[in-house]
C-alpha cells in the first residue's frame, strides 16, 4: 500500500479500475482505489445497522413463532370456519345423507387430502406429510374403517346396485380434488399442520380436526403468494358438481332437486 499525495489515504497496490475487496471484507466500487480504516468501519457499521433495522421491522410486523411454516416467509392465511360436510367446496354433493354419514364425508375428505399429501410434498421432509399420514391410520383406525363403513352404507342406500361403482367414482373425484400444482406451497403446509393436529388428537375425536379444519384445507388449493410481500387473492368456494347419472335428466341438463 502506498501513501496518497497529500493525504492520509492509501492506494490498493492493485487498484486498476476493477472492484477491490477491503480489508472489512467489503467489495469497493470499480475504480475506486482511494480507502481509509474510518471509512471501512463505517461502512461495517452502517450496513449492520440497516440490516438490523429490516430485520427488526420484519420481525414487528409480522411476529409469528418459529415453527409457524416451513415453506413460507409469513404464511398467508387460509383460515375458515368449522363446517358439517354439506357446505359449497368442501366436497362432493352427497344429497339426503345423514349427520352420521356427512361426518363420515368430512373424514374421508380430509383422509384423501392427506394421502395426496404424503405423495405430492415429499419434496419437504421436514413437513414429514408421508409419516403423519401413516401415524393418523395407525392412531385413528376404527375411526376411518367406521366412516368407511357409514360411506358404503350411504351408497349402497342410495345408488341401490350401482353403489359399488358410485363409491369408487366418489373417491377417485375426491382425490383428484386435492391435486395442485400452483398452490402446493399452501396446500403442503397446511397439510402438515392438520396432520399434526390429527395426530394429537384423542382416539374417537378425528371427525373434531376435519370439522374445523377442512374450510382451511380445501382454501390451501387457492394460489397464495408469501405474506411478506403482502399478496392479496381472493378466496372463492367453490360447488363439486355431482356427475352420477341420476342427477342429470334426458336433455343433459342437471337436475338440482335430485343431486343438490
Amino acid at each position: 500500500m502506498s501513501q496518497a499525495p497529500g493525504s492520509n489515504r492509501t492506494l490498493s497496490p492493485s487498484c486498476n479500475g476493477l472492484p477491490q475487496i477491503m480489508s472489512s471484507g467489503f467489495i469497493s466500487p470499480p475504480g475506486s482505489c482511494l480507502t481509509t480504516p474510518a471509512m471501512e468501519i463505517s461502512m461495517a457499521t452502517r450496513s449492520r445497522r440497516l440490516a438490523a433495522a429490516a430485520l427488526a421491522a420484519i420481525t414487528l410486523a409480522y411476529a409469528a413463532p418459529a415453527s409457524a411454516s416451513y415453506l413460507y416467509w409469513v404464511k398467508p392465511s387460509f383460515a375458515g370456519e368449522p363446517v358439517r360436510g354439506d357446505e359449497p367446496g368442501i366436497g362432493i354433493a352427497i344429497p339426503k345423507a345423514t349427520p352420521k354419514e356427512l361426518q363420515a364425508h368430512l373424514l374421508w375428505n380430509m383422509r384423501a387430502g392427506l394421502n395426496v399429501a404424503a405423495l405430492q410434498c415429499q419434496f419437504s421432509p421436514s413437513l414429514m406429510t408421508v409419516r403423519n399420514y401413516n401415524d393418523i391410520l395407525r392412531h385413528h383406525s376404527q375411526e376411518l374403517n367406521d366412516a368407511y363403513t357409514a360411506m358404503n352404507g350411504y351408497f349402497k342406500r342410495t345408488a341401490g346396485k350401482t353403489w359399488q361403482r358410485q363409491f369408487d367414482q366418489y373417491t377417485t373425484k375426491t382425490y383428484n380434488g386435492f391435486s395442485t400444482l400452483h398452490a402446493q406451497y399452501g396446500f403442503c403446509e397446511t397439510a402438515a399442520a392438520i396432520g399434526r393436529d390429527a395426530i394429537g388428537r384423542r382416539k374417537g375425536d378425528l371427525h373434531t380436526t376435519a370439522e374445523t379444519r377442512m374450510r382451511e384445507f380445501r382454501n390451501s388449493l387457492v394460489p397464495m403468494g408469501d405474506g411478506l410481500f403482502a399478496s392479496h387473492n381472493t378466496i372463492a368456494a367453490r360447488q363439486l358438481v355431482n356427475l352420477a347419472p341420476q342427477c342429470w335428466d334426458k336433455k343433459g341438463r342437471y337436475v338440482s332437486k335430485k343431486c343438490g
